[in-house]
């Protein structure tokens, strides 16, 4: 519980989620044991732990009469209350343990270092000249499937390698046939242009072309440049739905289908998107499905369109183990000044705040700016350039704030944010699990910050 005069102590996250529906059904064929270390793109350092220092009296754990344990359910309580505006159905007390304790997990020892699978000497050379050696465990286990042609299944959470886990066996491939042609799906924008720059990086001085087809911005561009041979397509479902029924996008050579965070585009309502796009690219290719979570859509379209994929999943525990997680109490009144008094501390540095709506997000962030603090805003109503403009912003340092909604914050990945707040609970576990993941990165410590009003 956050506090302005209180010591300092450690605050873990503890607990397990219910197995998924593969796990339960006995049909995951890989699983990856718990990691204490893990790498926003490649490999593992050490670890380290975040001491938190938003704690009330240290051991009690007390957020009103709630004293906090890891071994509550992690089901979300249902909303009630008849005819009033629903609050977040995501009970953060059942999840945040605000005790001191230790856990003991298995570390995860890689099977593979970069240069035993085999990669082409050009791709290994920019590896090694990136200074990776050691693969995460994510892509110690997906890169050598994909390299044998299997279709894949990656239960893995943002900031655990995962891009690299597919691009850099694709990558291996199209240097041995660059006419190979490979289509990327993102539910965003921001994330679509990441998988671009983490593409570049890892195939420079290769020759290869890419073009990203996401709206927010003129399709004429993107028709021009689908007019060239390119080995990557990456694009969001809604505009590469669009260059589809303008007869502006061949499917014909396309050997290689990567649907990211699956999960999130349909929760953005991209499911018959995704479906038609699978539907119009020859059968003879290769799926490769990632995913954070695994509801019942992405069940059926793992069913209907992959061929017999190996599943590998990360637990959710590697991806927080550098993340220290306590709630903020407050009363409604004093909420606003309950943040400024949190961000007046020398240790926000790089601070990503989250709002459940964009009309709150943006007023919240010209009050930050109005009130002193340096803050930008990402969301819906901001148009492509916008967004990327608050996006660097953010990055440079220009300000120390970020604002943001959940879908407009996706695949954002920004080194070295020092905490995040939500200032507005967020619904489900699962995204709660997404937006603290923005902090704690690349073994660095990282804060997670949650306001939950008193009587709560």
């Amino acid at each position: 519980m956050y506090t302005s005069n209180r010591p300092s102590r450690t605050s873990k996250f503890v607990g397990s989620r219910k197995p998924t529906p593969f796990a339960q059904k006995g049909t995951m064929n890989r699983t990856g044991t718990a990691s204490t270390t893990k790498s926003a793109h490649f490999g593992m350092t050490k670890d380290g732990s975040a001491r938190g220092a938003y704690g009330g009296r240290p051991g009690t754990g007390r957020f009103g009469g709630f004293k906090g344990g890891g071994n509550r359910s992690f089901r979300p309580k249902s909303a009630g209350g008849g005819g009033r505006k629903k609050m977040p159905s995501f009970d953060p007390s059942r999840f945040i343990n605000t005790n001191p304790v230790s856990l003991n997990e298995e570390v995860y020892i890689p099977k593979h270092r970069f240069d035993s699978f085999g990669l082409n000497p050009k791709l290994s050379d920019v590896i090694n000249g990136m200074g990776f050696v050691t693969p995460s465990p994510i892509q110690d286990q997906v890169i050598p499937e994909i390299l044998v042609g299997k279709d894949v299944v990656g239960l893995a959470e943002t900031g655990t390698g995962k891009t690299a886990a597919f691009l850099v066996p694709l990558i291996n491939e199209n240097i041995k046939d660059p006419r190979r042609q490979t289509i990327i799906l993102a539910p965003t924008r921001e994330l679509a242009i990441q998988i671009e720059d983490e593409l570049h990086r890892l195939s420079k001085g290769m020759g290869f072309t890419s073009v990203v087809c996401v709206g927010g911005v003129s399709i004429g561009p993107q028709i021009k440049a689908l007019r060239r041979p390119n080995q990557f397509i990456i694009g969001t479902p809604g505009r590469v739905m669009d260059l589809l029924r303008q007869k502006r996008l061949a499917t014909r050579d396309i050997k290689n289908v990567v649907l990211d965070e699956a999960d999130r585009m349909l929760d953005m309502g991209f499911i018959n998107d995704m479906r038609t796009i699978l539907a119009t690219i020859p059968k003879e290719r290769r799926t490769l499905f990632f995913s954070a979570t695994m509801p019942e859509d992405a069940r059926k379209i793992i069913k209907d369109f992959l061929r017999d994929p190996v599943i590998i999943s990360v637990k959710k525990k590697d991806v927080v183990s550098t993340i220290a997680q306590d709630v903020v109490p407050y009363e409604h009144h004093t909420k606003f000044d309950t943040l400024l008094s949190l961000l007046s501390k020398p240790e926000c540095k790089r601070v990503l705040i989250f709002g459940s709506m964009k009309h709150s997000v943006e007023k919240l962030a010209k009050l930050l700016t109005t009130s002193g603090v340096s803050s930008e805003s990402i969301h819906g109503n901001k148009n492509h350039t916008q967004r990327q403009r608050a996006l660097l912003s953010f990055k440079q340092g220009r300000v120390r704030v970020l604002v943001a909604t959940d879908v407009a914050a996706r695949g954002i990945h920004v080194e070295d944010i020092t905490h995040v707040i939500n200032y507005d609970l967020p619904n489900t576990f699962e995204n709660y699990v997404h937006r603290i993941g923005r902090t704690g990165r690349a073994t660095k410590k990282g804060i997670a910050l949650s306001f939950v009003p008193r009587a709560h």
